[in-house]
């Protein structure tokens, strides 16, 4: 769904949406964040001068997307990780930060694991596990082994903004605090229902929550199990025609 109308927060994270590209502004004391859905997993940062760059991969169109200055990468699955946007995204200085898994096949990825913590310009990088705990394979495997993929906690000018990856609701994720926007995925057989992850959002309670790699379930349901909880959720369209 694409928003109609601006909104306003009053408080001091105060937001508006734009209809026709969707992006988000959030006001935090370093100045105005802004972040636009792309496709699926992918979203595009900018804060001042600073341009980051989450999950690049096809088919998402990339097309006046970079250059990049940072570009973050969740996962080994081609959904998530390709070597050929990020070096089309890439510059001389772009830093790309990932975790273990992901170097093996992007080399010039700085590895950051679960739980570790890194500090970008003025950016607070913090990798948070993502990985299945009930939604297995068919062999029992997990979709995602626990340690293998990051989800990231982004902290600037005060405000942390959370990308989950690919995950449930892992305790994790349930544990998190202060969380002022985050981005929560909802697709199976790979993640959690909707209803599971609004179960995981009421936990952590961040003050938005926007459903994101949600492709073939009802977000509107999601929303719906959220009325009540203070949490504010935004239904952006992240596949686009």
């Amino acid at each position: 769904m694409k928003f109609a109308l601006a909104l306003l927060f009053t408080t001091a994270l105060a937001t508006t949406a734009f209809a026709a590209d969707q992006t988000q502004m959030f006001h935090t004391s370093n100045g105005l964040v802004k972040i636009t859905p792309i496709y699926h997993a992918a979203a595009k940062i900018t804060a001042g001068s600073d341009v980051i760059v989450i999950d690049p991969a096809p088919p998402a169109k990339l097309d006046g997307v970079g250059p990049a200055d940072l570009i973050l990468i969740t996962d080994i699955h081609g959904d998530h990780m390709n070597g050929d946007d990020v070096k089309a995204l890439s510059k001389d200085g772009t830093v790309v930060i990932a975790p273990a898994a992901v170097a093996k096949t992007i080399t010039q990825a700085q590895v950051i694991g679960n739980g570790d913590s890194t500090m970008w310009h003025k950016w607070k990088i913090t990798a948070v596990p993502m990985y299945n705990i009930s939604h297995n394979q068919p062999n029992g495997q997990p979709f995602h082994d626990k340690g293998r993929g990051n989800g990231y906690v982004l902290r600037y000018g005060g405000k942390n903004f959370y990308f989950a990856g690919d995950t449930e609701g892992t305790p994790e994720m349930r544990a998190l605090k202060n969380i002022d926007v985050a981005f929560i995925p909802m697709n199976l057989p790979y993640t959690m229902t909707p209803d599971e992850a609004a179960d995981a959002v009421k936990a952590f309670h961040p003050k938005v929550a926007i459903p994101y790699h949600y492709k073939g379930q009802d977000i509107n349901q999601f929303k719906k199990d959220l009325e009540g909880s203070g949490v504010e959720v935004r239904l952006l369209d992240w596949y686009p025609n």
